[in-house]
């Protein structure tokens, strides 16, 4: 299959090198896509251009109307998209077909939102010089977005990142991942086939530093949206000059098991959190801080919860858990095992590693100076930490560049407010897993994971402009 990019409205096959998509787990070619030229991005945004001025022309009503029919166009093709999904990506048929699920409601809320776009009054009399005059905000498009999305979640995010801005009144130019474009190059598509304005949406495919950046880099760009690594988030920023950034970045999550927790939940928990889709999760559990008093017998109940996860074909029922993205990740997430054990680390369940397969791994008794505990990992393995107090697990759970999402296991509500004061993360879960989102929430990072918020409401707020507008009274005669 040669699939294309649009632009303008229309398919364009590229007139550049081709790049080749394969399958994770067979590595078996899929797909090909362009590797979009200057020339072609050049077009691209100059329909973005043209169409951003038609977008601010359209009405709430239009926008909601659009969004409602690509959602129903997505829950039309759902068992494709989702077979897509595994294709290119590597997690199983069902992980994909709880990800394709979820898009039509997101879409929806994004429906619901365009539809509540508004300002406020603003009292202006506090002051002497403002009595008997009316202030006002109103809300309008930045006009420009570039959408940059990451390969785990090939759908949903970059439904969070068009479906936002869709709604404020935005075209979009989506650039997504360059493993991964299959899927959301197919929802783009959708919204074409919905009746978007022909410049309201483009897609193109190619390397984050051929495409994403001379798109970044572009004066006729008011605003990115990017999730992916904190260095290439942190270059984008660098290299695109002053604009609107919502960038969602890096993670190494900690979940803290308490004394008092219920072992078996907190096991399950981390069972999900810290191996749905192979690991590969800006917010799966990673380090796991426990309490001396449980913490053997919480390895004992982790282990045999994970060891009823198993790895193999994505698309057979028999697998919960598929490959990482390619064989390179599979051989950096052994590598960061391999320096967990040499630092004193055990491993009580995994460890090997086949081809792009890394079976679910424990590793116990892991070092705070470690790799594990120190890097986001992005593979299925979780580190567990002892310590022996409330105050060392937040202390250590603290000492990370990185504020994403962050987890307690207690029934103590004073020690659950405390987390919530202290610990320094942009989502937090309490008796649960930070792998945990729901699409209408606000979600974004703290220090190096990001800048803005996520979420349909948060996003449109970070895709608008903000005018203040002011009425003077007539001169007293």
């Amino acid at each position: 299959m040669d699939a294309q990019m649009l632009i303008a409205g229309e398919p364009v096959p590229g007139e550049g090198a081709r790049i080749a998509i394969h399958d994770p787990f067979r590595d078996e070619l899929v797909a090909t896509v362009p590797d979009a030229t200057p020339a072609e991005l050049e077009r691209a945004l100059a329909a973005a251009e043209a169409g951003a001025r038609q977008m601010a022309r359209s009405s709430a009503g239009e926008r909601a109307a659009i969004l409602e029919r690509v959602a129903e166009l997505v829950a039309a093709e759902a068992e494709e998209l989702a077979v897509t999904i595994v294709r290119e990506q590597g997690k199983t048929l069902g992980e994909a077909r709880r990800e394709v699920g979820r898009v039509p409601d997101l879409l929806r809320l994004c429906a619901g939102e365009a539809r509540r776009i508004g300002g406020e009054t603003v009292p202006l009399d506090q002051g002497a010089d403002g009595i008997g005059r009316l202030g006002l905000t109103l809300r309008v498009p930045v006009g420009v977005v570039v959408a940059i999305t990451p390969f785990n979640y090939p759908l949903l995010l970059v439904a969070h990142k068009l479906g936002p801005a869709f709604a404020a009144g935005n075209a979009v130019i989506l650039k997504p991942a360059t493993t991964t474009p299959l899927s959301g190059l197919r929802l783009a598509q959708l919204f074409a086939e919905a009746g978007a304005h022909p410049g309201a949406m483009q897609c193109v495919t190619g390397s984050g530093s051929r495409v994403g950046m001379p798109l970044c880099a572009d004066p006729r760009v008011r605003a990115i949206t990017f999730t992916g690594s904190e260095p290439a988030g942190a270059a984008i920023v660098a290299g695109s000059g002053v604009k609107h950034h919502l960038m969602e970045l890096g993670a190494n999550c900690p979940l803290i098991v308490a004394a008092d927790a219920d072992l078996a939940q907190a096991a399950d928990a981390t069972a999900i959190g810290g191996y749905s889709n192979a690991g590969q999760a800006c917010i799966s559990a990673q380090r796991i801080l426990v309490e001396r008093a449980v913490y053997e017998d919480f390895l004992d109940v982790l282990a045999a919860r994970v060891g009823r996860i198993s790895a193999g074909d994505p698309m057979t029922d028999e697998a919960t858990m598929g490959p990482l993205i390619d064989a390179g990740e599979a051989e950096r997430v052994a590598a960061i095992v391999a320096q967990a054990t040499a630092a004193g680390g055990r491993v009580v369940q995994g460890g090997e590693r086949d081809g792009s397969l890394h079976a679910p791994t424990i590793v116990a008794d892991v070092a705070p100076d470690s790799r594990l505990f120190c890097e986001e990992l992005f593979g299925p393995a979780v580190g567990v930490t002892p310590v022996d107090s409330l105050d060392e697990a937040l202390a250590l759970a603290n000492r990370s560049e990185y504020g994403l999402g962050a987890g307690i296991f207690t029934r103590d509500i004073h020690a659950a407010l405390r987390f919530v004061r202290e610990i320094e993360a942009g989502v937090i879960q309490i008796n649960w897993s930070p792998l945990w989102r729901a699409d209408s929430m606000p979600y974004g990072g703290l220090k190096r994971s990001g800048i803005g918020k996520e979420g349909p409401r948060w996003a449109v707020e970070e895709l608008t402009e903000l005018k203040t507008v002011v009425f003077h009274p007539p001169p007293e005669n």
